[in-house]
């Protein structure tokens, strides 16, 4: 996010140096810089006791397989939305977390930090948020998320570490 507008009174911003960042919008009313920002999430590598991983289809958006994902709320960290968000989107109790990688995604303006999230595999118990969930081998989970860039990326990045 770019601020224009001092967001704690509404003044216009003017760019001032500020040290090393160079020009940054600057409230002269509040006397504090605003710097830009992205929103941060977790995208959820959810993996099974036999290494299938669950991908999901969403109710909006396009039609294609991705991982759970969903936005950190205030008071909240990463890895307690990692498993809040793969409880709420398709109903699994997550056993541990691991954290693999961040990801800037520019499409959405948003930090995404990368998490395997390791459940049982179960019955899937699906939010008004998802169509679809199903479990695949890697190699399958692989060619699924041929089109989304972040979730092959996680993906990708877990299977030459784990």
């Amino acid at each position: 996010m770019k601020f224009e507008f001092c967001p704690k009174c509404g003044m216009k911003l003017t760019p001032q140096t500020i040290g090393d960042e160079g020009l940054v919008p600057f409230c002269t009313n509040c006397e504090r810089p605003w710097f830009s920002f992205s929103y941060p999430c977790v995208i959820c590598l959810v993996i099974n006791e036999n290494n299938e991983i669950a991908l999901i289809k969403q109710s909006y958006g396009e039609d294609r397989y991705v991982c759970v994902a969903g936005y950190i709320k205030q008071g909240e960290n990463a890895e307690e939305c990692a498993i809040r968000e793969v409880k709420e989107e398709i109903g699994l109790d997550v056993e541990s977390v691991r954290f693999i990688a961040s990801y800037s995604y520019e499409k959405r303006d948003n930090l995404m930090l990368g998490f395997v999230c390791f459940a049982k595999s179960c019955d899937f118990t699906l939010s008004c948020e998802v169509d679809k969930a199903t479990w695949f081998t890697a190699n399958e989970a692989e060619y699924k998320l041929k089109n989304a860039s972040i979730a092959l990326q996680l993906l990708m990045d877990y299977l030459r570490i784990r």
